[in-house]
């Protein structure tokens, strides 16, 4: 699934080449997103001028002169900046046709992707309820501290709580968590704040690094420009399981967590 890093660098691929650029159609070839695309949403487009292009969360907000498209790329989604002229592939669902030719092109294999048409999209159903951004300014250690106090849950799923931190996929979550030195089945209210203090870093860090990587390409994911990421060779411990950890020669170790595969370093994690 595309996370933070990956929604991201699309978001820094494709503004420089949709920004006070003129939406002159929509094309929806497929409907049936997880949310289905609104059969008036072509209409609503046409015509309106990108103006803006943020993110939030694993969401890429396009703010037009009236109104913002919320576009979420879901499990195996893309959004690619191409030519006119470019050939359709299996899977390319909608395209936004700017007037000067070119165009945006959404792919998602598995169509659980969405786009979706907002007046107001901080009070979005989608959006609302999110926690802080863990680059931004309110996710610090007392932050952290204050939502992991008294709290049974592993610390890896209390990271991976959109309520609580937004954008801390799977991936990432483990990687973090190794960078820490935190085990990550231990309970979040056990974690010290010192601990606390080292996985806030480590998760900007982790990010930071992903994100100046073109993000992490496990299967499908590409950016704005159609490329692949190339943080999985940088990864320390995810699907690296059985292999020799970096730091200290101990087998990095698999377990499930939540129902998603945790990956640790038995000695350097506790």
């Amino acid at each position: 699934m595309p996370e933070l890093p990956e929604v991201e660098t699309t978001r820094r691929g494709l503004a420089p080449h949709v920004i006070g650029k003129r939406i002159a159609r929509v094309d929806v070839r497929e409907r049936r997103l997880r949310w289905p695309v609104s059969p008036d949403l072509p209409r609503r487009l046409a015509g309106r001028r990108v103006e803006r292009l943020d993110r939030r969360a694993k969401y890429l907000l396009f703010g037009t002169d009236d109104g913002t498209l919320l576009v979420h790329l879901g499990m195996s989604g893309s959004l690619c900046y191409l030519r006119a002229d470019a050939p359709l592939k299996p899977h390319d669902h909608v395209d936004i046709r700017f007037d000067d030719g070119s165009l945006l092109r959404f792919n998602d294999p598995r169509r659980f992707g969405t786009l979706q048409l907002t007046s107001a999209p901080e009070r979005h159903r989608l959006l609302r309820g999110l926690g802080p951004e863990p680059l931004g300014e309110d996710f610090t250690a007392d932050y952290l501290q204050r939502a992991a106090r008294g709290r049974r849950v592993t610390i890896k799923q209390l990271l991976m709580n959109g309520r609580v931190v937004v954008g801390v996929g799977n991936i990432y979550a483990n990687e973090a968590l190794y960078r820490a030195g935190i085990h990550p089945a231990r309970p979040a209210g056990r974690v010290s704040r010192m601990k606390l203090e080292r996985l806030v870093t480590a998760v900007r860090d982790v990010l930071s690094d992903a994100i100046g990587n073109g993000g992490t390409t496990l299967r499908n994911f590409v950016g704005g420009d159609g490329r692949p990421g190339y943080f999985r060779q940088a990864l320390r411990v995810y699907e690296r399981d059985g292999e020799p950890c970096r730091r200290c020669g101990a087998r990095i170790r698999r377990m499930v967590l939540g129902q998603r595969a945790t990956y640790y370093c038995p000695r350097c994690q506790r």
